[in-house]
């Protein structure tokens, strides 16, 4: 995953949609989340996970704050983790902290008949809004998490578009042309919509001046050839450049990126001009505040009605199947990929790579 700031951050709200309980700093957790047939329907979640043996009693004397509730946290954790049948989990303590109205929330996971050694710890701490939490990130919080970001989403990612007219399900990327991981989530991206063709895909930009020299020009080209020729230009453009990603260079991106607005039938010389406006450069700009307002910090990213998580790096069939629930979350009845689909090639297992 390529990170805006230095350091490796992951986004809590990835962590919790995506990555099995190893993805927080907790001792002896499992390594990898089971992936159960994406074909099959979802259940509907439970209001609460059932009781486990890993997990003794919560001590009452651990919950000494009134909010949230455990049965709040219980509906938040069912909408962020619901899409797994095997996670299972249970709330340990809600403590009250020095800051007013600012709680801790501490929850034991596990995997549904995993050895008791492998029982992780998740901490993360209840802001006074009830809205949302911290943990390595701000989130959104509550018993419909996603819902302010989906949203946000259908008005204001106004990008480049193709799939269905229809909003309901809605699929958006955050990426830089010059990321090397995000050119390795396109085939992904395009494996996805031909699975789900019901889904209104957009793209947004958000390239990461602090390391990609490049990446604001190509955002910008590709704002103006999409201004020019439309969406279908704009995707044999970003076709286009991430094919010659490597010449993405301080001495070849003019070059570049040119050739990329002529294989998307646009002028070069008017699509380079129409980069260097002010108004081009805001719309820009305005990806990148969106991205920020929705807690992208990081490409490639990709919010599925409002639930974001890494765009590469998780298995393919789990990555179905919190594109069911979330899917089945929101009450849209959509039809799952066929098994001659899921059973090409799946994408890597491992976490991403460092960022470059």
């Amino acid at each position: 995953m390529q990170l805006r700031n230095t350091g490796l951050k992951i986004l809590l709200a990835a962590a919790i949609a995506a990555i099995p309980a190893a993805g927080w700093s907790a001792q002896n957790s499992p390594q990898q989340a089971p992936a159960a047939p994406a074909a099959q329907p979802l259940p509907a979640a439970p209001a609460a996970p059932p009781a486990a043996a890993p997990f003794p009693a919560p001590d009452p004397a651990n919950f000494t704050a009134t909010t949230p509730t455990p049965e709040t946290v219980n509906d938040f954790l069912t909408a962020t983790w619901g899409y797994d049948p095997n996670r299972i989990w249970q709330v340990e303590a809600i403590t009250s902290t020095q800051a007013p109205s600012v709680s801790r929330v501490v929850v034991l996971v596990a995997e549904k008949g995993g050895p008791k050694q492998q029982t992780a710890q998740l901490t993360f701490f209840t802001l006074p809004d009830g809205q949302h939490i911290i943990s390595d990130a701000v989130m959104p919080f509550g018993p419909k998490p996603f819902a302010g970001y989906r949203e946000m989403l259908r008005a204001k990612a106004t990008g480049p578009s193709k799939g269905a007219s229809s909003k309901d399900l809605e699929f958006v990327e955050f990426a830089d042309f010059q990321c090397p991981h995000c050119k390795d989530a396109q085939p992904e991206i395009a494996r996805l919509l031909a699975d789900y063709p019901a889904a209104h895909f957009v793209f947004e930009d958000f390239p990461l001046v602090q390391v990609h020299s490049e990446a604001f020009k190509a955002a910008s080209y590709g704002v103006c050839v999409t201004g020019a020729g439309g969406n279908d230009a704009f995707f044999k453009y970003a076709d286009a450049v991430f094919a010659n990603q490597d010449a993405l260079t301080p001495a070849a991106s003019d070059q570049t990126l040119k050739a990329a607005a002529a294989k998307a039938g646009q002028d070069p010389a008017k699509i380079s001009a129409c980069a260097s406006t002010p108004a081009t450069k805001a719309a820009v700009n305005a990806a990148l505040q969106l991205g920020e307002a929705v807690g992208v910090n990081s490409t490639p990213m990709l919010f599925v009605n409002g639930r974001g998580f890494p765009a590469l790096g998780i298995p393919y069939p789990t990555l179905l199947q919190i594109i069911n629930f979330q899917a089945h979350e929101d009450g849209l009845s959509i039809p799952a990929p066929q098994p001659p689909l899921i059973s090409v090639a799946p994408a890597p297992t491992a976490a991403a790579p460092p960022a470059h």
